[in-house]
């Protein structure tokens, strides 16, 4: 009988051995994990008894956390990777008592509510709103903790309807969501000759324009409330295909027959949070302000509202007009600038800017969105 190991007797050794690290790996990491909760814990002990996780729930310390992960972060496993794999550690442990509240534009399956996923982890309670009103109203009432609504895309721009609300809305931001956008074609048929009908939101047709018009120009293209309802009529109407994100194929059932069909590759959308508060400085924020000049026939009155942010070497990233629905041909501005508005930098700006201004109101300072 001969004395030599079975052939791959040595590679399973092998493997066994890489195996056996893996599960010790595992333990260590499972160990540290439970620590961070217990620790958690008496965070939450610390700072009183009574309070829910609302109480507890610091935007400025997880920004800087994550900031963290990422510069730590050596691979090989991708710093987005990275950053997913800690916000679901933290949210879990955040959720021990009670989880956060999140409403959001659903319904279930939308880009919307992969943004809360992102930004809060998959331990919250995500409740799907049919409106942006209605997101706006369940946090101002205290229904929801925390809101989550689409503010701009890079192809379409802006989605005024958010920026509207803030005009007699005493809620915060206290978040920002970046997302890349894949828009998907999907519906029950197996190829796109038996589509006479697309139904999505009409910033995902938009989106797609090109696309459309080139593979399916005799289709109707119908708008919807949200993808996820094109995606609900895809799955009960014959004839009928939706754009939607992977999650609403998901959810609805449906076959993704043609895959990121958007017209730009760099497709991205960003999503504000909404809350009840300000929050400190995480080190590395942006805030958010709603301006109207003064009623005057003075040539520059915005320049003029607007010189301190250049005086004080404030960056402007983004400004937007909107109707003031005071009165007519009256506007207000939205505008972003880097920092935070308690930053010696940004403050005594914003101090400048309300002497100017007729109306200067903070909207929000809070952590740049991260990845």
């Amino acid at each position: 009988m001969s004395d030599k190991a079975p052939a791959g007797g040595s590679e399973n050794s092998g493997l066994q051995g890489l195996r056996q690290r893996i599960d010790e790996v595992d333990t260590r990491i499972h160990e540290l994990i439970a620590e961070r909760a217990r620790i958690a814990q008496q965070v939450a002990v610390a700072k009183g008894a009574g309070g829910g996780a609302v109480d507890y729930y610091r935007p400025e310390r997880e920004a800087e956390v994550l900031r963290k992960v990422v510069t730590r972060n050596e691979g090989p496993l991708s710093d987005e990777e990275m950053v997913r794999l800690f916000r679901e550690i933290m949210s879990a442990c955040l959720a021990q008592e009670q989880p956060l509240k999140v409403g959001y534009l659903g319904p279930e399956g939308t880009f919307t509510q992969a943004a809360v996923n992102k930004h809060f982890g998959h331990s919250v309670r995500a409740l799907p709103l049919a409106t942006i009103d209605e997101v706006f109203h369940e946090v101002e009432s205290g229904a929801a903790d925390f809101g989550v609504v689409p503010i701009e895309n890079s192809t379409e721009g802006t989605v005024n309807h958010t920026l509207d609300m803030f005009l007699n809305s005493p809620l915060k931001i206290c978040g920002e969501v970046e997302m890349r956008i894949h828009q998907h074609l999907m519906g029950l048929m197996s190829g796109i000759e038996n589509i006479a009908r697309v139904c999505a939101h009409p910033q995902s047709l938009a989106q797609c324009r090109g696309w459309l018009r080139e593979y399916l120009p005799h289709a109707d293209l119908l708008p919807a409330s949200s993808n996820a309802e094109g995606a609900r009529r895809a799955r009960d109407e014959s004839g009928t295909a939706a754009i939607a994100g992977e999650a609403a194929a998901e959810v609805y059932g449906l076959r993704i027959l043609f895959r990121d069909i958007e017209d730009r590759p760099d497709n991205a959308t960003r999503f504000l949070v909404l809350g009840r508060e300000l929050f400190p400085p995480s080190g590395d924020d942006r805030t958010s302000l709603l301006l109207s000049t003064r009623d005057t026939e003075d040539a520059g009155a915005l320049h003029k509202i607007l010189e301190p942010l250049a005086s004080h070497q404030v960056n402007m990233t983004r400004i937007e007009s909107r109707p003031s629905r005071r009165r007519n041909w009256h506007y207000v501005f939205f505008i972003d600038v880097e920092g935070h508005c308690a930053d010696p930098a940004l403050a005594p700006a914003l101090a400048e800017l309300s002497d100017r201004a007729e109306l200067c109101r903070v909207l929000g300072s809070y952590p740049k969105a991260i990845l």
